[in-house]
């Protein structure tokens, strides 16, 4: 794979992200789509010196079109970002609309497209992601995902953090659910190499996993959100779809999926009463090759799960209704 699109490529998420993406020789072609600047942003990546070829799109003269045609990866951060004291939910109402319509285009100009969706509540975009793909009968479930290495990134950070380790790369700890707030699950129970927290430790990092993002937007002060450490971790899991889509075998990412389409995936939907939850996903050339079970809980975990599978159920539902033409408050 060498031709990646990024739609909202101007954005606080989109240029950071279109940097590491032109910086990597994994890509050959970059296409950047936005409402704005994406030739700005083309233009000046192209002064960087790595070989890929870098293009900028807008609307006009069937900008959408051009971006996606041909297109093997399409990663998604567009939409707004959030503020201060505004929850993903807020943001719900203009994004559903951009993420259905930017997935209208997917399904016309690159159907067999991977496709990573950044853009916020994850836990609903995707499902509307997947319904418009539905109707337009080009889904395929091993390649929609909704990106939460973030989560993954944060629990390594903290962990290390917290125990003065150098690198927290070191720690390799499992992140399960959705992708905002409680239902966001760090399994510190999982790490490796295992790791030893007071109940106080525990409680304090696994909440600045799940409200990592409300951290960031309360010190910028309204300037933005969780831009660059998303776009970072964006270009982690593109790197993953990338690599093993050239046939690198053995890469395991965290990814927000539609459980019953992926490969193991339908008995971990049955065992966990819930069709969208991002688990440890094995991929291969085509995409999703395997999905990976929560494994063995704490208690602590355990009631954790209870509360992230009751509030996703209420999430997924809202995104499928936007496309159903349903209505979810």
């Amino acid at each position: 794979m060498t031709k990646v699109a990024v739609l909202g490529a101007s954005g606080q998420i989109g240029q950071p992200l279109s940097l590491l993406l032109k910086s990597s020789r994994l890509v050959t072609e970059l296409r950047l789509y936005d409402i704005v600047h994406a030739v700005g942003v083309a233009t000046d990546l192209n002064h960087i010196d790595t070989p890929a070829k870098v293009s900028g799109y807008l609307p006009e003269d069937n900008g959408l079109e051009k971006a996606l045609t041909g297109a093997e990866l399409v990663i998604i951060p567009a939409g707004i970002a959030r503020k201060p004291g505004m929850t993903r939910d807020d943001l719900f109402k203009t994004n559903a609309t951009v993420i259905a319509d930017l997935l209208s285009g997917v399904a016309k100009f690159c159907p067999t497209a991977f496709v990573a969706i950044i853009t916020n509540p994850v836990n609903s975009t995707v499902p509307i992601a997947v319904e418009v793909l539905k109707n337009a009968g080009v889904f395929n479930p091993r390649k929609v995902f909704g990106v939460t290495t973030l989560d993954v990134v944060r629990a390594s950070t903290f962990v290390a953090h917290t125990l003065g380790e150098e690198d927290p790369q070191k720690f390799k700890v499992p992140v399960v659910g959705g992708h905002s707030g409680a239902t966001i699950l760090p399994l510190f129970s999982q790490s490796q190499p295992p790791v030893e927290l007071t109940k106080e430790q525990l409680d304090a990092i696994t909440y600045r996993v799940q409200f990592g993002g409300d951290e960031i937007v309360k010190s910028k002060a309204g300037a933005g959100s969780a831009t660059t450490c998303m776009a970072y971790a964006g270009f982690r899991f593109a790197q993953a779809i990338i690599k093993a889509s050239k046939g690198e075998t053995g890469i395991v990412e965290p990814a927000y999926v539609y459980l019953p389409g992926v490969p193991n995936g339908e008995q971990i939907a049955k065992t966990l009463d819930v069709e969208y939850f991002a688990v440890p996903i094995e991929f291969g050339t085509e995409g999703a090759v395997k999905a990976f079970p929560v494994g063995k809980l704490s208690a602590y975990e355990q009631d954790l799960l209870k509360t992230a599978v009751r509030e996703l159920k209420g999430n997924i539902a809202k995104g499928e209704a936007h496309v159903r033409g349903g209505s979810l408050s």
